[in-house]
């Protein structure tokens, strides 16, 4: 997105900083960035959505993959040239909610 992006992050060991690892994340990014343009990247803090257990993550996928597309700058997910992921190829990730449905739809349609 031009004007913000999505991580979806994973504590893999029981003392994992979500704080810390997007404070990392946004030093790095932010000095690669003013050392090619001059400019600032990030503005300060973020906002921060921790999953819960009745949270389906493919959902958060699906939402993630499919934002560039709501904001109309590709029509396919996969041609937006800033999504990816480091632990699946794109094409799973596509392939894995290519039938997805939002919860709300799949309320409706159990009641009917």
């Amino acid at each position: 997105m031009p004007d913000h992006v999505h991580l979806l992050l994973e504590g893999l060991r029981d003392d994992a900083d979500l704080r810390m690892a997007v404070h990392n994340w946004k030093l790095r990014t932010g000095f690669a960035w003013k050392q090619r343009s001059g400019r600032r990247l990030w503005q300060e803090g973020y906002f921060d959505y921790v999953l819960r257990d009745e949270d389906q993550v493919v959902d958060i996928v699906k939402y993630i993959l499919n934002n560039p597309l709501r904001a109309k700058l590709v029509d396919d997910p996969t041609k937006y040239p800033y999504v990816g992921s480091t632990r699946y190829p794109l094409s799973e990730l596509v392939d894995t909610v290519s039938d997805w449905e939002p919860p709300y739809k799949r309320r409706r349609s159990r009641r009917v």
